[in-house]
């Protein structure tokens, strides 16, 4: 997972520290943080979101598959997310690329280089937020996956 910014609240690290280290069991998963940007003072959020989209664009390789975690995205059920990504390794995808974004979302540059983009609600959530809740998610798709109990059905 790429993420724009170190997550800023504690409790929110925590959490994440806790799915990141359960997924391990079922597949090599990182999360590549994008250091915030500096000298923001007076930028537009149009001039920010093109900053932060060529940092983005650096750390993604050609032979990934770009995934926009984004408001206008494709949702899923949990159990339909956990199908996406059977799908996605049936097709022999080597690397997923979840990309969050800054707090203004994503520059047109990084919606051109995605694949797709998967929404986690239609209600706005911070973006920090949006991490826990995705390796959460990311997690409950392996378990649904593997058929075992974490998920409740």
């Amino acid at each position: 997972m790429l993420v724009v910014g170190k997550t800023d609240d504690k409790y929110l690290q925590e959490g994440i520290d806790v799915y990141v280290k359960r997924l391990k069991h079922y597949v090599n998963f990182e999360i590549t943080v994008i250091p915030a940007l500096k000298d923001q003072k007076g930028a537009s959020p149009e001039e920010i979101k093109e900053r932060e989209a060529a940092l983005i664009l650096k750390q993604i390789e050609k032979c990934d598959r770009v995934v926009l975690l984004d408001e206008h995205g494709t949702e899923h059920t949990s159990v339909g997310f956990s199908q996406y990504l059977q799908k996605q390794m049936n097709a022999g995808v080597r690397n997923l690329a979840f990309v969050v974004g800054g707090a203004f979302g994503f520059a047109p540059s990084v919606y051109s280089a995605a694949n797709d983009k998967i929404s986690l609600s239609k209600m706005t959530f911070n973006h920090q937020m949006v991490r826990l809740f995705f390796t959460e998610q990311l997690y409950r798709a392996f378990t649904i996956l593997h058929h075992e109990p974490y998920h409740n059905e």
